[in-house]
């Protein structure tokens, strides 16, 4: 390819660039995206854009290992993006592993061996790096001056779509946070396994919704509103709520409310995911024949979302244990749900339980393990002199 040409296909590819980044608000969605462009212009063989995280002095970013999607993090100051976003100045590197800023702990992690690296930083509009832009192994040969010019204008294009991805993701994440701690409360008068079922819970929402065909979008607003299915549950009295033995007729009935109670509360709400929570609330006890309650309604008239928080509930409360029961078999729940179908639950939310039931059950897994770590690192470590803890008197509570 001939100067010119070249010349051409960078222009076309930077005007590309722009339209690209400038139509895409999530954050994940534009890191990938920009790291999947960076690579196409600088024909290199890798991308990395790595962000800095302000609370922990870090730097992240995504890497393939084994086939999974993980996030790494790296102190700043080591390695070569570390040393961009220290110091702000770019380095090109046409051989990696003489050079005393390069570090193989990316490379060990991913069975990736680095050659040529050429990095540079991306600064926000008040001059504050935000993160590193990183490409690696040109294809031909090593990078060059003009590469670096042209990394340091994408890095210009990309920086303020960067930096209104990332207040919008931290504004979400607040939003989210707020809503599973409301969720939590309704929980936490009902049982006792409350931060685990909510999390289950929800991730099977958000698997099932992207298995209906439903967008990322739609699927990860799914996900972050399911937790919020029983918020009516704090406006029915303790007395019924907790109560140990059966429910009379009229206490089941008031039970029921619960329903029609979150629908309430969720409904007309500015926010769209509270809006959402606010048809999960009020839907997802609906039966797929007719005959659930509140409003009775059957078929494709209770709302997508509903009918698919419903199957993500059931599934998760009959697989784990509770104080009233054990956890059931697979095999027993499969049999359930297959009989239920088309009378509790839509049939084809079942059918893409079924169909993705390894990935549920990862999910699962993986959540498991993620609130045991959490847990471990929030008890007390004992200290020599700690004296045996001493069982608690409740004669002297009275």
């Amino acid at each position: 390819m001939g100067r010119r040409q070249e010349l051409e296909r960078r222009q076309n590819l930077l005007a590309r660039f722009g339209r690209l980044i400038a139509a895409e608000t999530r954050l994940e969605s534009l890191l990938s995206l920009i790291s999947e462009e960076l690579k196409n212009i600088l024909s290199a063989d890798r991308c990395r854009v790595f962000l800095i995280d302000p609370y922990k002095g870090e730097l992240w970013t995504r890497v393939l290992v084994n086939n999974e999607d993980k996030i790494l993090r790296v102190p700043i100051g080591r390695g070569v993006a570390g040393f961009v976003a220290k110091t702000g100045s770019a380095v090109n590197l046409h051989s990696a592993y003489r050079d005393a800023r390069f570090t193989e702990d990316l490379d060990r992690l991913t069975g990736y061996q680095t050659k040529t690296v050429l990095a540079v930083p991306l600064t926000g509009h008040d001059g504050i790096i935000l993160g590193v832009f990183e490409v690696l192994n040109k294809l031909k040969g090593a990078f060059t001056e003009e590469d670096e010019g042209l990394l340091r204008i994408l890095a210009t294009m990309a920086a303020s779509f960067v930096e209104n991805a990332t207040l919008y993701n931290d504004l979400r994440r607040s939003h989210v946070e707020t809503i599973y701690r409301m969720a939590l409360v309704a929980e936490f008068r009902d049982q006792k396994d409350t931060g685990r079922h909510l999390r289950r819970m929800s991730r099977f929402s958000g698997i099932l919704a992207r298995a209906m065909g439903l967008s990322d979008a739609e699927a990860e607003d799914i996900r972050c509103a399911a937790p919020l299915h029983d918020i009516g549950k704090v406006a029915i009295p303790d007395s019924i709520l907790r109560k140990p033995g059966a429910l009379t007729a009229d206490e089941y009935e008031e039970m029921k409310r619960h329903t029609i109670y979150g629908g309430r509360m969720l409904a007309n709400a500015e926010s769209r995911l509270l809006r959402l929570a606010s048809r999960i609330a009020m839907g997802h006890h609906e039966r797929y024949d007719g005959t659930g309650y509140p409003q009775g309604v059957k078929g494709e008239e209770i709302p997508m979302e509903a009918r698919i928080v419903s199957v993500a509930d059931v599934f998760d409360a009959l697989i784990s244990k509770r104080v009233y029961k054990g956890a059931w078999d697979i095999s027993e729940v499969k049999a359930y749900f297959q009989e239920q179908r088309g009378k509790i639950f839509d049939p084809q939310v079942v059918d893409k339980l079924f169909e993705n039931l390894d990935r549920i059950l990862a999910a699962a897994d993986e959540e498991n393990r993620r609130i045991q770590e959490d847990e471990a690192m929030q008890k007390p470590t004992p200290t020599a002199n700690a004296q045996p803890e001493q069982p608690e008197d409740h004669h002297l509570r009275r």
